[in-house]
């Protein structure tokens, strides 16, 4: 065996067989900093908390206190530069300072063991001065290199040091190479249905059709067949072919594809595959709650946690969280909820878009007699064994937030709801809950939150009016209350802020919220002023958070009797029309992703965007029974479970190769060991054309639209979490569970 052999065999990244296996250098050395010439913006530099820092005249200067002990106290740096090694690296930058001062250049890796590359003095004066400095590495790592200024401990006065034109060049894999995919044998890593579809996608150039061979898990051959040729998939750049074994009917599991010299991951064949699936993807959100203990005898000992922003120091905590200051005086308790992603913040527009998809995952369930869906001890959680739905109780504990975020009778603005509250600054990155040392902050009430709310709160008084019929007149009465005060305030808009702490969510057009909330309300009170102001309609955009009017026509169809007849064939018929278009963008692709973005460009969260055409389908198949859309939503199951062109299961722990590193504050055992992976059923965001964060930008320029992503905790843009986009996988996902 070769040793690149070795190194695929033990799944090594590919940046280590260009050092083991690729003698030659690169003719042109390549930039591994970003933003070194500081034109415009700061980021991704940082300084040390201590040195303070921002850019002016086109240069980064720091505030470097006196008096401190070591070099490493007071830094200028850049984090998630790529290594290889024995390979050589030259640093070159300009610098000046305020006192005639020696810092140290360092290019080292930035986790333990803090292997260094290079570690140089630089004797620095009021006129700027070049410097160039050479090292070799010895590590390799795609994320974990370092290049920091280090200037602590040289002056017990404070002074300015500004740096410019920062370079790091080096290593012989370019920016955006050296990928591997492994086997060309793309399937779903985790489980096919038995009386289902099953096909696999397969990485070749060739044009004719190629032998393929289905193998059970002692290896023996239990179906052939020939693949058909699918040509280049402009998403991913590949030229595909497809197998098609759904003929195969028989339970078990190992089972393997073969085509030529290669396997695909192992995979099981199963009545139901999802059955598991449905009850992890909920289970996502008791792990995320805010405000309780995470126990261990509802998730084990990895994932139990102490109770987040309580008040207990060094929590500021939300039981009584102030307004920004100039917004509002006075506090609320504003504890409960789920933290919305990778950062402690909630918000209202996402919050009531994820409770209202569990809530409708059980109206659905009540309307195709899936007892499951409605059972109480689905789900490990405090509220287990209350004769209550478990999905309802995990809703609940967000609508209970949500009402807390309304503004209080008596108060300007009374009835609105502040759009969010998170933390002041950013949190370091690992921070439990429990120890956020932030401030935290209301901001500002908005229009599209009181509307989310509305339409949160009207939903929630339909489906709780039989289980807790107090807590359903809370709801419908927050719901009107909120209403009333949006039509009085129709256009307080979240600003599109650089937001510090938190997202900023921002949305100035809130047609889309007045029209979903009038539906919601419209089918739990029958009252007709709400029936005019239903005025959105489905389309192939779907919904999300900031675009929520296509939800109005899937609430019609959730309960057409409650609406008129003209409404419900509108409805149906461009639900219809929709879910038809999905079916004929995953059929004309290699990998089977029912969202084609028209304008070849994957969105921040295009895993959930794959989800929310899978919904809309399976509403198609909900009112015409076609099982074309119910086929449709499985192969898009395939996708997400590894049949793409990254041959990356982005649902943790479903899949050899499962997303395991996503961004998140306390699941980041990437860097720190005493902390635990994600559970399994938690979504990644997936492929995203954007590449806003630095370990993107590092790794994957140049990349397929549907390859732009890296599992990696350090990479927000396309590795991140969300509770609206769980929310979406826990609803397929039941639904997949009943087909």
């Amino acid at each position: 065996m070769s040793v690149k052999t070795r190194l695929v065999a033990t799944g090594l990244p590919l940046v280590l067989l260009a050092v083991i296996a690729t003698p030659a250098t690169a003719a042109e050395p390549y930039e591994r900093v970003l933003n070194g010439k500081f034109d415009s913006v700061k980021t991704p530099w940082w300084s040390s908390g201590i040195a303070p820092s921002t850019v002016a005249d086109g240069r980064l200067c720091a505030q470097i206190p006196g008096g401190t002990a070591n070099p490493w106290t007071a830094m200028i740096g850049q984090n998630d530069i790529p290594l290889e090694a024995g390979q050589p690296y030259t640093l070159r930058f300009t610098a000046t300072a305020t006192k005639n001062v020696t810092v140290r250049a360092a290019v080292a890796l930035g986790v333990a063991p803090n292997t260094t590359v290079l570690n140089k003095p630089a004797a620095l004066t009021s006129v700027p001065k070049t410097f160039e400095f050479t090292g070799t590495s010895t590590v390799a790592t795609r994320t974990g290199g370092q290049v920091a200024i280090q200037a602590g401990g040289v002056s017990a006065e404070p002074y300015t040091l500004c740096i410019d034109d920062v370079s790091l060049t080096g290593g012989i894999v370019p920016p955006g190479g050296g990928w591997d995919y492994g086997s060309p044998v793309r399937t779903n890593q985790y489980a096919y249905p038995t009386a289902g579809a099953k096909r696999a996608s397969i990485v070749s150039s060739s044009t004719t059709p190629l032998d393929w061979q289905l193998r059970d898990a002692a290896g023996a051959i239990v179906k052939t067949g020939k693949t058909q040729v699918k040509g280049k998939d402009a998403m991913t750049r590949d030229d595909v072919h497809i197998a098609d074994f759904s003929s195969y009917k028989k339970a078990g599991s190992g089972y393997s594809l073969t085509v030529g010299s290669d396997t695909s991951y192992p995979f099981d064949i199963t009545d139901k595959p999802y059955d598991q699936l449905r009850r992890d993807s909920l289970a996502y959100f008791y792990h995320n709650r805010s405000g309780i203990p995470i126990e261990a005898k509802y998730v084990g000992d990895a994932y139990a946690r102490a109770a987040g922003h309580v008040g207990v120091a060094p929590n500021k905590g939300d039981v009584s969280v102030p307004c920004l200051p100039g917004e509002c005086d006075y506090s609320l308790d504003v504890s409960g909820g789920w933290y919305d992603a990778g950062d402690h913040g909630k918000y209202v527009v996402n919050g009531a878009l994820a409770a209202w998809q569990l809530m409708d995952t059980y109206e659905r369930s009540l309307h195709t007699f899936d007892i499951e869906g409605i059972r109480d001890g689905l789900l490990s959680i405090p509220e287990q064994s209350n004769q209550r739905p478990d999905v309802l109780d995990e809703a609940r504990w967000e609508v209970e937030f949500l009402l807390k975020m309304q503004v209080p009778a008596g108060k300007p603005l009374a009835g609105m709801a502040h759009h969010k509250i998170h933390d002041l600054a950013w949190t370091a990155h690992p921070m439990l809950p429990a120890n956020d040392p932030q401030p935290r902050y209301l901001h500002a009430p908005s229009t599209a939150a009181t509307l989310n709310l509305a339409a949160a709160g009207a939903q929630c008084a339909r489906v709780y009016k039989i289980w807790d019929r107090a807590f359903s007149d809370k709801c419908l009465a927050a719901a009107e209350s909120a209403w009333k005060a949006a039509l009085a305030n129709p256009a307080k808009y979240a600003p599109d802020e650089d937001s510090v702490g938190g997202g900023a969510y921002d949305d100035t057009n809130v047609t889309d919220e007045f029209s979903w909330a009038a539906a919601e309300l419209y089918a739990t009170t029958g009252k007709r002023e709400y029936l005019g102001r239903i005025t959105t309609k489905l389309t192939s955009a779907g919904f999300s958070w900031k675009d929520t009017g296509g939800l109005a026509d899937l609430t019609i169809m959730r309960l057409p009797l409650r609406f008129p007849l003209d409404r419900v064939l509108a409805a149906r018929s461009r639900v219809i029309s929709v879910a038809n278009g999905h079916v004929n963008d995953l059929r004309s692709q290699g990998y089977p992703n029912p969202s084609k973005p028209a304008d070849g460009q994957y969105a921040w969260g295009s895993t959930s965007a794959t989800l929310t055409a899978s919904m809309i389908m399976a509403m198609a198949y909900d009112t015409t029974l076609d099982r074309k859309y119910s086929d449709a939503v499985l192969e898009s199951m395939d996708y997400l479970l590894g049949r793409n062109g990254l041959n990356q299961s982005f649902v943790s722990g479903y899949g050899e190769k499962a997303s395991r590193n996503q961004h998140h504050r306390h699941w980041a055992n990437q860097v720190d060991a005493k902390l635990p992976n994600p559970p399994a059923g938690s979504l990644a965001g997936g492929p995203n054309s954007g590449l806003q964060d630095p370990v993107a930008q590092q790794n994957l320029p140049g990349c397929a639209p549907a390859k732009c992503y890296i599992d990696e905790l350090g990479s927000w843009s396309t590795n991140e979490v969300a509770i609206n986009w769980n929310s979406a996988l826990a609803w397929v996902a039941a639904f997949a569970d009943t087909r």
